[in-house]
């Protein structure tokens, strides 16, 4: 399946010279979003990943990170933004083009050791996906890789990542 043919470009948004890659098209789609979900488990599988936990960003991060975690059999972290998360929380700051954010994850969501599998919907310039990795490293876990629907390959986010694999299904 054509995964490009679900996912609708957007020109300049969210401000002029940027072309947004839009996945709300390829979630609608129920044959690609099923195709994408079986086909990211293929590759993770492929790649060796042993996961005991699948760490989603907020907020499309938790799409495509709970079926996943599901068909792996590991369970589902959900990295917040600041603020966001109820009980005593883990957190790092990172930053941005313009300033500083902030990503959180619960204190007792993942224990020293635990082998963690990062996903995103897109990777761009890798701050979000490096700032999460941070948050899993600081906490002991052992980050075994990346997994992104989109890449976009001029950005170079990838070189920003640490050295563990990563998937992208489908590079722009």
């Amino acid at each position: 399946m054509d995964l490009k043919s679900l996912i609708r470009d957007i020109p300049d948004f969210p401000k002029p010279g940027i072309m947004f890659r839009d996945i709300t098209t390829l979630l609608r789609d129920r044959e690609g979003l099923r195709y994408t979900i079986d086909f990211f488990t293929e590759k993770c599988i492929e790649s060796g990943f042993e996961v005991d936990y699948v760490a989603g960003m907020e907020s499309r991060g938790f799409i495509f990170g709970t079926p996943l975690a599901y068909r792996l059999g590991a369970g589902f972290i959900p990295v917040r933004k600041k603020g966001k998360l109820p009980a005593a929380v883990h957190s790092v700051e990172y930053q941005l083009e313009y300033g500083t954010d902030c990503l959180e994850v619960h204190q007792d969501a993942l224990h020293p050791g635990s082998r963690v599998l990062i996903v995103d919907d897109l990777i761009a310039t890798g701050g979000t996906a490096t700032a999460t990795a941070q948050l899993v490293q600081q906490i002991g876990c052992e980050l075994v890789g990346f997994g992104f629907i989109i890449e976009l390959r001029d950005l170079q986010g990838r070189k920003n990542l640490p050295d563990v694999p990563i998937i992208s299904l489908v590079e722009y």
